[in-house]
């Protein structure tokens, strides 16, 4: 069995204290962990942020990008080997703002991407500006008046687009969140993992205080089916006073863009030699293409 220690780096965090990211840090570990993955089987991708220093504080596999930017390359490693578990790990502004038009195309081709978004609803890298997430009225020193912008519904937006997981976690609730990990980590398909991640300096507005008696876990209510995609739609808009957490929407059987390409019936390209052809191997290949 694989023990936590494993995903243990020797560099420490840097977070504010109390930063949400400390518990998305450890339910990832925890959760690759119980599921018996080693390091050396998964590849953690990021972008840049607070939350997308994740992979250098993680004993795993790690490739840190361009901001807004690592649902591509994280695609080229799954296509590139598929038998590996592929995470992104990234914040809103990373994935909701430069970042969204990667998400909707990975939603779209089914890629079998675990893509954690951690929802501070502000800029904490950079020190407070508001994101796509952030409220209407949020005074920031990019929107001194208050925000004007509607703000994003990644829920709503991944289930219109066709993603067959889509869930969120809330970093006070560890072993939840820990369980929502799980199921995403094993989904076959792209799986989109919003998580509610308080900024303690930049956003106290939303900081533990203000989830902790709001959230809610879909799978405890009444006549929960986490397939039924009109209930999945009310409670994507649900948000005020109640705040779901949990697997919102699932469904299995739908094909992903791996399950589709021939090449990799053959298994992983990593393991099918290609890095032993000569240069006219290649030119019969450009040929057949010409």
């Amino acid at each position: 069995m694989v023990e936590v220690k494993e995903y243990q780096s020797t560099v420490r965090p840097t977070w504010c204290k109390g930063c949400g990211d400390y518990g998305i840090w450890n339910a990832l570990k925890i959760a690759l962990a119980e599921l018996d993955l080693a390091p050396h089987e998964v590849l953690m991708v990021s972008g840049i942020g607070c939350g997308s220093k994740t992979p250098d504080y993680t004993h795993v596999n790690g490739l840190h990008t361009l901001h807004g930017r690592s649902l591509p390359p994280a695609t080229g490693a799954r296509l590139a080997n598929h038998e590996m578990k592929v995470i992104c790990v990234h914040g809103d502004g990373d994935g909701y703002g430069m970042g969204l038009g990667h998400m909707m195309h990975a939603i779209r081709r089914n890629i079998g991407i675990t893509d954690v978004v951690q929802n501070n609803r502000v800029y904490g890298l950079t020190k407070g500006q508001y994101s796509p997430t952030s409220p209407p009225g949020f005074v920031s020193k990019t929107s001194p008046e208050g925000a004007i912008d509607r703000p994003i519904n990644p829920w709503a937006l991944a289930l219109a687009a066709g993603a067959t997981f889509i869930a969120r976690g809330f970093p006070a609730d560890l072993r939840h969140l820990i369980e929502v990990l799980k199921k995403a980590i094993q989904h076959h398909g792209y799986a989109l993992v919003d998580v509610l991640q308080p900024c303690v300096s930049f956003n106290r507005a939303y900081a533990y205080t203000y989830y902790q008696p709001r959230v809610y876990k879909v799978e405890g209510e009444p006549g929960y089916d986490p397939t039924d995609r009109a209930a999945a739609w009310e409670r994507a808009h649900e948000w005020g006073e109640r705040i779901p957490i949990g697997v919102l929407y699932q469904i299995e059987g739908v094909p992903t863009y791996e399950d589709q390409l021939s090449v990799l019936r053959a298994g992983p390209l990593v393991k099918q030699g290609f890095w032993q052809w000569t240069h006219d191997d290649y030119e019969t290949l450009k040929s057949e293409f010409l």
